[in-house]
């Protein structure tokens, strides 16, 4: 029989050959709110953050290409030390100040050194840590989903155990024949590795998701590629992703992107007009303040959502 969506997913972006080992990184396929022109805006956002928790060290999880570690670096005091994970060796045009640990990719983490006072980010991680996938037979049987190489799926043996067990609790009612759960037990487990290799401070995980009582009946696993939607295919050619039941991963707080940067002074109100008479140059950057906060706070981005974990 193919392999589980689960094994299919994993090797598709972190084997090899997989997309997430590609030259061209994340940001050559699809933009996040730690790339492109709000990137500062956003780091200064996350900043802000570890000033108030009084914390000195930033670790961002599945960095891509550091995008958002060099936005950081222009704006970070210099005893604020800055970590990159990801799977690839350490981009050569990162800023010197920045370390870097490469990861097995996943849900697998490396030694993280166990860092102290440290603002741990886990930006759009867990939507691509591969779990499995299950679906309703035409008898009302919860089965495991199957994939082929080519996109092609089949069910197999009933979902049973600790991944079942999950589903009841999490993700309870799928009835209809042909009614998906991405058993988000696996985002879970990681998101608990992640907090158990934090020495204190503040786990951070930053996701497009989903709460109990409002699951996608269909799932919701999509395949990106050069800027758009595609057909979940496991042949490396394509980013996988599906969204994260930010509930179960038992958060001491969980925010809307919106929400959580209005509370760091990142609303994406315009300017006076007042100020374009007395200071054009002044309300021109902060006109431009005003529309990256808006992208980063409207929209998409703005609803995705932030499940906080304090560590020690």
């Amino acid at each position: 029989m193919d392999p589980t969506w689960e094994q299919a997913w994993h090797a598709a972006l972190y084997g090899p050959e997989g997309f997430y080992r590609r030259p061209e990184g994340p940001a050559g396929h699809f933009a996040t709110s730690a790339q492109g022109a709000a990137a500062e805006l956003f780091a200064g956002a996350l900043l802000e953050l570890a000033r108030r928790e009084g914390l000195t060290t930033v670790v961002d999880v599945a960095c891509g290409r550091g995008e958002l570690l060099s936005a950081l670096a222009a704006q970070a005091d210099p005893s604020i030390r800055l970590v990159g994970v990801d799977v690839v060796p350490r981009p050569d045009d990162l800023p010197a100040r920045v370390e870097w640990v490469v990861s097995p990719g996943g849900a697998d983490l490396p030694d993280l050194g166990s860092p102290t006072a440290a603002l741990i980010l886990a930006h759009e991680w867990l939507d691509v840590v591969p779990c499995p996938i299950a679906e309703v037979d035409d008898e009302g049987v919860l089965r495991v989903v199957h994939v082929a190489p080519d996109g092609s799926e089949s069910l197999g043996d009933p979902l049973t155990g600790p991944n079942r067990d999950w589903c009841d609790r999490w993700w309870p009612g799928p009835g209809s024949p042909g009614d998906r759960v991405e058993v988000g037990r696996a985002r879970d487990v990681a998101f608990e590795d992640l907090v158990r290799r934090t020495g204190s401070g503040l786990v951070v995980a930053v996701d497009y998701g989903h709460v109990l009582g409002d699951r996608p009946p269909a799932g919701s696993l999509v395949g990106f590629v050069d800027g758009s939607v595609c057909t979940p295919v496991p042949d490396g050619g394509c980013d996988l992703t599906a969204h994260v039941a930010m509930d179960s991963l038992r958060p001491d707080r969980l925010l809307t992107q919106r929400e959580a940067l209005r509370e760091l002074g990142v609303d994406g109100a315009r300017p006076p007009l007042d100020l374009a008479r007395s200071d054009p140059a002044g309300y021109l950057a902060a006109l431009s303040r005003a529309s990256q906060a808006a992208a980063l706070t409207s929209g998409g981005p703005g609803g995705f959502l932030w499940a906080l974990r304090r560590v020690g």
